[in-house]
């Protein structure tokens, strides 16, 4: 009696794509089945050793027009299963027709919602002038990097001839649906403090603690200030500000030496209306202030701030937004508090909106029992089936002939 819809998705959901060591293989080979049933062509492009990208495509009437790229990543992030209802790679569904795997939200919904769009949209005999492309990509969930980072600098990407992308988005609790039009560049900054060193019963001047103890509080003070200034304002959301937080310590090597070396690593995200140049002016001076031998390195620098357009006279926008409304969904446009794969979609100049449709669902992306309800997912395919139409359909722009 499960809508067999439901039943390819809980599928997916249990082919073990959890880091560190994801199946990459058993994903690629399930999805490439489908596209084959629905008709679609397959080309896999290996970005690097064992990082392959899936692309399965449905021809548009117009080739020469400018694609619709469908994005979704294929790996997971890791479980602690002593925390969970359920067997977190069992796809079990509770008697609320509740989902729970790892990957229910974030985001093997999305891949198989955007395959059973098509489905039924190939069954209904409907084609369109526009080239819709969907990518499976690996490595999402540790950056990118030996995935969509890498792809998007190949011919194979440039040859999709993308004019717009959706990829990933957030599940909401309320009635709205969150879309996503940028996000906020990370940095990840490891400040190094070297000091003098001694015995650990002695008063040593200028040692490294003394130091990063004035740099963890200079980058934790302006956490707070940050952290306050959400909280004040009620039309601020957290892609408005700039997160920060100390994520790792090092050094040390007994309890009665003072070490001459200690270190701090900082997860920074900030959002594209911050000057990314003060920004970096504002770390320098943080270190400067704590003295002599502090010194920083980024371990991760996005420095690109491009956000996709959600002007009415943008046709994409247009169409996007135009199906949300017939379809009297609300929306609530934002700002990624995170990093997604379409940071790297809009470096290179192609405009990305980040949508899961998952409303009146409890954000639980990386969180312990990751759930969706099929009845959710079961719209989602529905509103994806009404916005590639119109998506496919965008027509011809100026740039275009």
């Amino acid at each position: 009696s499960e809508d067999p819809s439901v039943t390819l998705f809980r599928d997916y959901l249990r082919i073990d794509t959890v880091h560190p060591k994801p199946d990459y293989d058993a994903a690629v080979r399930f999805l490439e089945r489908v596209g084959t049933d629905l008709g679609l062509a397959c080309q896999k492009v290996e970005v690097c050793q064992g990082r392959v990208v899936l692309i399965l495509t449905w021809q548009g009437t117009n080739p020469r027009l400018r694609s619709i790229l469908l994005n979704s990543h294929t790996d997971v992030v890791p479980v602690f299963e002593e925390h969970w209802t359920y067997p977190p790679f069992e796809a079990v569904k509770d008697s609320q027709g509740n989902i729970y795997a790892r990957g229910a939200q974030d985001m093997k919904c999305v891949s198989i919602q955007y395959l059973e769009a098509i489905r039924r949209l190939k069954a209904e005999g409907k084609c369109f002038a526009r080239t819709i492309h969907l990518t499976f990509v690996p490595d999402e969930e540790v950056g990118g990097h030996k995935g969509m980072e890498m792809f998007v600098q190949r011919p194979e990407f440039k040859a999709l001839n993308v004019g717009f992308a959706l990829d990933e988005g957030l599940a909401s609790p309320s009635d709205t649906f969150s879309v996503f039009y940028g996000e906020k560049s990370p940095w990840w900054i490891k400040v190094k403090c070297v000091g003098s060193p001694g015995h650990g019963s002695r008063f040593i001047n200028n040692t490294a603690a003394e130091k990063m103890h004035k740099v963890i509080n200079s980058f934790l003070a302006f956490r707070e200030s940050e952290k306050q200034r959400l909280k004040s304002d009620s039309s601020l959301t957290l892609g408005d500000v700039t997160s920060l937080n100390l994520t790792m310590l090092e050094g040390g090597v007994s309890f009665n030496v003072v070490p001459s070396e200690m270190a701090a690593s900082f997860d920074i995200r900030i959002p594209p209306t911050v000057d990314l140049k003060a920004f970096e002016e504002q770390v320098a001076a943080w270190c400067r202030g704590a003295g002599d031998g502090v010194t920083y390195e980024f371990h991760q620098k996005c420095m690109d701030q491009h956000v996709t357009s959600t002007e009415e006279s943008d046709p994409w926008w247009k169409a996007f937004s135009g199906v949300c409304r017939d379809m009297k969904l609300q929306l609530k446009l934002e700002i990624f508090p995170a990093a997604t794969d379409s940071r790297y979609i809009r470096a290179v100049r192609h405009p990305a909106i980040g949508f899961s449709p998952m409303n009146c669902t409890p954000v639980l992306l990386h969180d312990h029992n990751e759930f969706l309800n099929e009845q959710v997912f079961l719209r989602g395919i529905d509103i994806y089936a009404h916005l590639l139409p119109a998506l496919a359909s965008v027509p011809p722009l100026p740039a275009e002939g």
